[in-house]
């Protein structure tokens, strides 16, 4: 069925521009509504709407950072009949304004809206482990909690963690607010080898499905995993930091974990204390 969610998104992307129906998505998947907008769901994680309306939102990133058009050609070109809607729909996804993004790309600098995060009172920590795929060098990690499956503006928490080639890295997201939320991550990895997969490489990923429970005061455990970009995968539209990948990272000795240490007791654990374990697997004795 990913096939039939492929041919939707690449509608999608060829015609983001036109007033689309949701009758029309489903034609071009060769699926009835109800049941395209439900196997859509489960694939992608948004539904139809929300993912043609981050596609319009990167197709925007893209003509402002490759092209001379105006903002105002811009918000026509992608179907918004409104500056100020267009503006203020931009904003709220990419976290800066439409000049201010061009500004950016131009300088050849990129930036977090905010680059202290909230105060969630009562927050929770998650924390765990990154890994990448075979065949990437060192990766630099963005990595957040968000409200949907889109990495837009505003996470609720985030990090930035340098992922050596070969082995996980730990990484710990505190003051997260109680409640369920989506573990994203978009990273840049370097290429090994003399080969064609020797450039840079966008990853993304995350902990996967249902979207991580934070308790207030706790600690969540969850890894997270990249992977190269797939067709159905949601845009990016947060205006992120730098991602260049390190020559080289220095692995932490441990990890935090969810487990608490020896004698600790209920208040300790409460209070989301963590002790640190190993991100490398153990070792079998001979």
């Amino acid at each position: 069925m990913d096939h039939a969610v492929e041919r939707a998104v690449a509608y999608m992307r060829e015609r983001c521009g036109e007033p689309l129906t949701l009758a029309e998505i489903a034609e071009s998947a060769l699926l009835s509504r109800f049941y395209f907008t439900r196997v859509f769901k489960a694939e992608t994680g948004l539904t139809p709407g929300r993912f043609l309306a981050a596609v319009r939102m990167h197709e925007a990133k893209r003509l402002i950072e490759s092209t001379s058009m105006s903002i105002t050609e811009i918000s026509l070109a992608i179907g918004y009949n409104s500056l100020g809607s267009f503006t203020k729909s931009f904003t709220a996804s990419v976290g800066v304004s439409p000049g201010r993004f061009r500004r950016l790309s131009r300088d050849g600098q990129q930036g977090l809206p905010d680059p202290e995060p909230a105060v969630w009172p009562g927050g929770g920590t998650v924390a765990g482990t990154v890994s990448l795929p075979e065949g990437h060098g060192n990766a630099r990690v963005f990595l957040g909690a968000f409200r949907t499956a889109v990495v837009q503006h505003a996470p609720l928490a985030w990090a930035v963690v340098d992922v050596p080639s070969g082995r996980p890295s730990c990484y710990s997201l505190k003051n997260v607010p109680g409640g369920s939320w989506h573990l994203l991550a978009v990273a840049q990895a370097a290429g090994v080898g003399p080969g064609p997969r020797a450039g840079r490489t966008v990853l993304v990923g995350g902990h996967g499905r249902p979207a991580v429970t934070v308790a207030a005061d706790g600690v969540t455990s969850a890894a997270v995993r990249l992977r190269p970009v797939r067709p159905t995968d949601p845009p990016v539209l947060l205006a992120l930091p730098a991602l260049d990948p390190p020559a080289t990272v220095t692995a932490r000795p441990g990890c935090a974990s969810v487990t608490p240490a020896p004698g600790a007791g209920a208040r300790r654990r409460a209070a989301g204390h963590l002790r640190l374990a190993s991100a490398a697997p153990a070792r079998s004795r001979p």
